[in-house]
């Protein structure tokens, strides 16, 4: 290594840090989620390149702590996240998981899962807020990914602050333990965002940002990569290894920002918006 491939006190960095992002694993989806779905053979395809590529897959809990400085972190580490809570997770993707060993963090949208909920999510078979200790037993960690799965960067505090809260309530309702760690919906966020995130007791939050991670990465605004179903195996590959995609953390590019006030302006007439 050379001297710019070590951090302070003379511990070595990690380089990029591959976390992907998942939603659902499914031969026929819904039209409004079938992008950002795989089929189980690529599932399957995916999993097999991860176990070859040598690197350990890692909670983000476990990146949390080390990012934290409580504990360090295998030297090729490899995150793979599931956002929602769709009806494949707690059986067949699951087993997927842990028939090679490999663990995940699935973050869930409440509102979609609880009896009598309601979310923003268009119609897709989801799980039942009662799978989520299934998870956890076939080796998953569990997060928040809000109620309704709105844009969090749109909405008024009090809205913000009920979205963050009451889905990390339920969760921990059902599991009999502290969540620690949310995902933002479509990766939606803002300074105000991440305030609240860390002041509603979140030790971590997930973007997207379609960029690889990192060990300087930011705790509220942790970079993904979202696997999309037209992705080839090739291009996976290619993030395993670290290539194919810019290294968070950076700065948001100026069409971000307007997008975003954009998005808050909508917002304003149309009230809360699917993150999606």
């Amino acid at each position: 290594m050379t001297a710019g491939e070590f951090g302070e006190a003379g511990v070595a960095r990690l380089g990029a840090v591959p976390v992907f992002l998942y939603h659902a694993v499914m031969e026929d989806p819904p039209d409004w989620i079938a992008e950002f779905t795989v089929t189980p053979k690529q599932f399957g395809e995916h999993l097999d390149a991860v176990v070859d590529s040598g690197r350990t897959p890692v909670t983000i809990s476990a990146l949390a702590d080390h990012l934290a400085g409580r504990a360090p972190l295998p030297a090729r580490p490899v995150l793979l996240t599931f956002d929602d809570g769709f009806a494949d997770l707690p059986g067949p993707t699951a087993e997927a998981l842990a028939g090679r060993g490999l663990s995940a963090t699935a973050y869930l949208t409440t509102g979609a899962i609880a009896p009598g909920g309601r979310s923003l999510l268009p119609p897709a078979p989801m799980m039942a807020l009662r799978d989520a200790v299934r998870l956890e037993q076939s080796g998953m960690e569990v997060g928040s990914h809000t109620v309704t799965h709105a844009q969090l960067d749109t909405l008024a505090p009090r809205a913000l602050t009920h979205e963050l809260r009451t889905s990390r309530s339920v969760l921990e309702d059902a599991l009999g333990h502290r969540v620690r760690h949310l995902a933002y919906p479509h990766g939606y966020n803002s300074g105000r965002v991440r305030r609240t995130a860390a002041a509603a007791g979140y030790e971590t939050a997930t973007a997207v940002r379609h960029a690889l991670s990192s060990d300087r990465d930011e705790h509220y605004r942790i970079a993904r990569l979202i696997v999309r179903r037209g992705h080839t195996l090739t291009e996976v590959e290619d993030w395993l290894a670290g290539r194919g995609a810019r290294v968070a953390p950076y700065r948001d590019s100026a069409k971000t920002v307007a997008w975003r006030w954009y998005r808050r302006a909508r917002a304003t007439v149309r009230g809360p918006v699917f993150a999606g």
